[in-house]
């Protein structure tokens, strides 16, 4: 029955945070299912660190989560070691609470007591919580060696040499009834250059920013910010831990940064999710590395385990409003990832998505445990779970999934998933599922799967999921360099690869419109006869053909040739030679949209 059934379930963990100096009991650590979450609601006003957190941040701020009309009105926080902490508190700019920040940081392995007199939906009331800093453990900073993969793959622009982002083979081409749009990708190992691109269905370049190792991004698609649409994707390094640590950036329509969402109380983002919401505010992850005695799961006394935080931040200010930790209520014994030997970290549950729902609750899927949580936004706990050892509900045929990534929920109470199926393999495929709880018989019914029917595609980590107008569906396959897309019915209407060994965390198609600011770029070279000018312009979509204006000075051009544009970069033709070159992109009503700086021919 695995790991988890050989530990015996909670008794682990309560033996192992004993030993560790943490709270001798599950009891004081885990929430006591419907009744502490029906306990929590009865003050609105939700106390980050949570009460009982056993290994809260030394520069972890106190949140204070309520509603529109949340007000903190006196905080006490003491620590066992370090005493009265004094502080400052922040309001949230979605005005429905604040955050007080401690001028010094708690001291390893204390308890802190919070108390704050609170007003809430007009009643005043008092919001407490006890947590424990935890022992962090400093980890190796080396990446993932790095796959050369296949120099071919690579895209080379002689008007912008320095985009060189890995190609994408279309091998499939959009079929009717695919969805229209543009592909976000971030593709990085391989050959080509990290970053961010941009891509149309043919596979022909639209847009990259190139990103200098060893960071890569992740995670990059279209969302909505201050009621637009804008570009999101994290940025950093992914550590050999298994792990990535950076921040998540947001750019408008303009490739211009608007914001930076970096996560708060002194940890880095991880690359698993970034997810803004109308309020202003994004759902992130972090991984935190802590000491702890694992011997009780087999492990080493003096051993690191690496516990999955998810923060809620407010955008504008950068506070955190919410923040979450695996550790406080999944069991190490619910962990399929047996502890290593050595001293690395044991990565015990991996959360790697988050998706907020409508009744105050948020849904996680943690790859390591096979497990989907939906989490109470007020307590803490689950109010079910779906899969691992815990299951609330019994799985029908089909259903199981394996070491899973991108959960969502769907209209019509169904939930998406990336059934991954390996590593190690526990499936001959990795499939998108779409399933669907029965509350009142606690069953799961797989609605449906989808399987790419042409290749044996088994992604041992990463990808996604992603609901298509229409009732279509995006895969990316992560680890493979493959992404497809279905229909209702499950056939595939559009195929495309990156070149060997080239990973891209997730993939995403979705409309798009961007208007760059940079000027548009060319090349030059002199022929016999005339001149072969090459024309790009980075970003941006408008661009229905080019107008070349050359001549013997800088303030003497004149339009001399013109082409249709074709693809990322344009060839065109001129009869004659020139000692100065210009482009102009236009329109198709042949409006000009951007003018080129002028080159020597």
């Amino acid at each position: 029955m695995g790991l988890a059934a050989a530990l015996g379930g909670s008794a682990g963990l309560a033996a192992t945070l004993s030993a560790c100096g943490g709270p001798a009991t599950v009891a004081s650590r885990l929430p006591a299912g419907q009744a502490a979450i029906a306990a929590a609601k009865t003050n609105p006003v939700a106390v980050s660190p949570m009460p009982g957190s056993a290994d809260a941040s030394p520069h972890t701020q106190i949140s204070f989560l309520g509603d529109q009309s949340t007000r903190v009105l006196r905080v006490s926080v003491v620590g066992s070691r370090s005493s009265v902490h004094r502080g400052t508190l922040r309001p949230y700019s979605t005005g429905t609470g604040e955050s007080f920040l401690p001028h010094a940081p708690f001291v390893a392995g204390e308890r802190v007591r919070v108390r704050a007199t609170v007003r809430s939906r007009g009643l005043t009331r008092t919001a407490a919580s006890t947590f424990t800093i935890a022992h962090q453990a400093s980890v190796g900073q080396s990446e993932f060696p790095h796959n050369s993969g296949n120099p071919q793959a690579v895209q080379h622009y002689l008007s912008a040499p320095a985009l060189r982002p890995s190609k994408l083979r279309v091998t499939t081409a959009p079929k009717p009834g695919a969805s229209p749009g543009y592909l976000f990708l971030a593709p990085y190992q391989g050959a080509g250059t990290p970053g961010p691109m941009i891509v149309d269905q043919q596979g022909q370049l639209v847009w990259f920013q190139p990103l200098p190792p060893p960071q890569i991004a992740a995670h990059f698609g279209v969302q909505q910010y201050q009621g637009k649409p804008v570009l999101t994707w994290w940025q950093g390094k992914v550590l050999s831990a298994g792990f990535g640590r950076g921040e998540d950036v947001i750019y408008d329509s303009s490739y211009r940064p608007l914001a930076t969402i970096r996560a708060g109380n002194g940890y880095q983002a991880d690359l698993h999710e970034i997810r803004l919401t109308p309020q202003g505010t994004a759902w992130i992850d972090a991984f935190d590395p802590i000491r702890m005695n694992l011997s009780s799961v087999h492990g080493s006394g003096d051993g690191v385990l690496t516990d999955s935080v998810i923060q809620e931040i407010d955008v504008r200010t950068g506070l955190v409003m919410w923040e979450w930790h695996a550790l406080d209520h999944i069991p190490l014994g619910d962990s399929y990832a047996p502890p290593p030997h050595s001293s690395s970290p044991w990565d015990y549950i991996h959360i790697n998505s988050v998706d907020p729902g409508a009744s105050s609750d948020v849904l996680l899927s943690a790859r390591n445990t096979w497990a989907l949580y939906d989490v109470d936004l007020h307590s803490g706990g689950f109010r079910w779970r779906i899969g691992g050892t815990r299951s609330s509900f019994r799985l029908g045929p089909g259903a199981r999934f394996y070491w899973q990534h991108d959960a969502e929920f769907q209209p019509g109470g169904l939930i998406s998933v990336l059934d991954n199926g390996s590593d190690p393999p526990k499936e001959k495929q990795s499939r998108g599922l779409l399933l669907k709880a029965n509350f009142a018989r606690r069953t799961v019914a797989l609605i449906r799967a989808l399987v790419n029917p042409s290749h044996t595609l088994l992604s041992e980590s990463q990808g996604n999921m992603l609901s298509l107008p229409g009732g279509n569906w995006l895969i990316g396959y992560g680890r493979l360099p493959n992404l497809t897309e279905f229909d209702a019915a499950g056939h595939v209407l559009l195929d495309a690869t990156l070149g060997k060994d080239v990973q891209n965390y997730s993939s995403s198609l979705s409309a798009w419109h961007g208007q760059p600011t940079d000027l548009p770029s060319l090349s030059v070279e002199s022929t016999s006869g005339g001149m072969i000018v090459k024309a790009s312009w980075n970003g941006a979509t408008d661009v229905a053909s080019w107008r070349v204006l050359a001549g013997p000075s800088p303030g003497s051009l004149m339009p001399v040739a013109g082409a249709s544009k074709t693809s990322f970069e344009t060839t065109i033709q001129v009869p004659a030679p020139a000692a100065y070159a210009q482009v102009q992109a236009l329109s198709a009503s042949g409006e000009v949209l951007g003018t080129s700086n002028t080159v020597a021919g």
